[in-house]
């Protein structure tokens, strides 16, 4: 059975870094792009951050560049991603998810096939 779990969350102040991990199990997915989403209440899911199977290449959201960084470890299963300088308006359940798509790095939700059950992340002003 697949499973995904985020860990890292919590309650910081706005300005403060944040880690997250995603550790999978269940299988491999070093063959698989993986992602971040996240979704504050009332919003949909978007797209926050991707990696490529290698972790060669990534691919980020315009509103996190240069402050988050996804990373991947393949010999341990686990996708992480460093979060600096947060805003408020960052507050979200954040997800880590696993892509069963030919696209390197897909951004959208439905190329990928596996979710962790996320992780609270509270930017206090």
């Amino acid at each position: 059975q697949v499973q995904l779990v985020e860990s890292g969350g919590g309650l910081v102040q706005a300005g403060d870094s944040l880690g997250l991990s995603c550790a999978a199990s269940g299988r491999t997915f070093s063959n698989n792009a993986m992602a971040w989403f996240r979704q504050a209440p009332g919003k949909e899911r978007e797209f926050v951050a991707a990696i490529s199977r290698s972790g060669g290449s990534t691919d980020y959201a315009d509103s996190v560049k240069g402050r988050f960084t996804i990373s991947r470890d393949n010999a341990k299963s686990t996708v992480y991603l460093q979060m600096n300088s947060l805003k408020p308006e960052e507050t979200a359940v954040y997800y880590c998810a696993v892509s069963g798509s030919t696209i390197p790095m897909p951004r959208r939700r439905r190329n990928y096939d596996y979710w962790g059950q996320g992780t609270q992340v509270t930017v206090s002003s």
